[in-house]
């Protein structure tokens, strides 16, 4: 075992010499009596190790008309619009995650802490995040653990990760995210340990959010095991379109009246809008109206997605608009 620490010690020591203090191969040979063989053969076990990661930034290209529309319509703070020349893919995530990253990079402050659900969208904004130690950011759960098959898009991974990279604590929530029934509910969020670190959410400065859909098919808690499609199916007969920590709401981003929000552990939606910057990442046209939902609701303050998807949310922006304004017309009429 100390053989084996002593080889990695020499791996990074050769790995930080030559990546971050720009030496070349035979610099560091000659620095410490090695050959240049087998300091470029070191270089190369210490990216098979994992102790080099090597991460390449590709250009990211903006579909800034989409980000216009999206702030002027909605009042954001900011839209973040991958242009992925009309290709509705998973293959956009990647770069939607990535320009969540550089925004959240560009905000962050020493010392403050950050909020985070869970999610594919959220993983891929982690996933892009240059580590930041220095910042030392606290990250908190603000929804309970999924218990996904996937453990790397769990809300406790992720905190455990950003806390990571942000040289901060992270604040795990000790619960499941739905419970049987809203007692056993009100039982475990009066635990001390709960309630702390619910409070810690309602406190963050920034929350990084996913936006879930009740689309058939799409949705996470479904995939999770915690809804079957027959539930799912009565909460859009209920006119749930969407969710946010956990939170349920309808097309006008209202909360739902269902008894699912009050069996989830995490903060509510009223405690969201009061966090100062929410930044939901999500994309897919089966999430468009859960997207325009919470815009609507005033959930997220930053949308980081793709083109495909913006254009879908205006789109079903107008066509929703437009009739709930003739329904509103016909009804005044009616009772004229």
């Amino acid at each position: 075992m100390v053989r084996q620490q002593s080889r990695d010690d020499l791996l990074a020591l050769v790995a930080s010499l030559y990546y971050e203090q720009d030496c070349n191969q035979q610099e560091i040979a000659e620095r410490l009596h090695l050959s240049r063989s087998n300091i470029s053969r070191m270089i190369q076990e210490a990216k098979a190790k994992g102790i080099v990661e090597v991460r390449v930034r590709k250009p990211i290209y903006r579909a800034e008309p989409l980000e216009h529309a999206l702030k002027e319509r909605f009042g954001l703070v900011e839209a973040l619009v991958l242009d992925s020349m009309g290709r509705d893919s998973v293959d956009n995530l990647p770069g939607v995650g990535q320009l969540a990253a550089r925004y959240l990079e560009h905000i962050l402050k020493p010392h403050t802490s950050l909020a985070i659900s869970w999610g594919t969208g959220v993983h891929a904004a982690v996933h892009a995040l240059t580590p930041m130690p220095e910042l030392q950011v606290d990250v908190v759960q603000m929804l309970g653990s999924v218990g996904s098959s996937n453990q790397a898009i769990d809300g406790t991974e992720l905190a455990r990760r950003l806390a990571e990279l942000l040289g901060g604590r992270y604040y795990y929530l000790h619960a499941p995210v739905l419970v049987e029934n809203p007692t056993v509910r009100d039982m475990l969020i009066a635990e001390a340990t709960i309630q702390e670190t619910l409070d810690r959410a309602r406190k963050a400065a920034i929350a990084l959010v996913g936006v879930g859909t009740t689309e058939a098919g799409a949705n996470s808690f479904v995939r999770a095991g915690h809804l079957t499609e027959l539930q799912l199916s009565a909460l859009r007969a209920q006119g749930a379109v969407g969710e946010i920590s956990g939170q349920h709401f309808d097309i006008d981003g209202n909360p739902a009246n269902l008894s699912i929000n009050r069996r989830v552990i995490g903060i509510d939606l009223e405690a969201v809008t009061h966090i100062p910057i929410v930044i939901g990442v999500a994309r897919g046209l089966p999430k468009a109206k859960a997207i325009l939902a919470a815009l609507r609701g005033r959930f997220i303050r930053v949308l980081a997605t793709d083109d495909v998807t913006a254009a879908a949310i205006l789109e079903h922006d107008a066509l929703t608009h437009h009739s709930g304004q003739a329904m509103r017309a016909g009804q005044r009429q009616d009772g004229a």
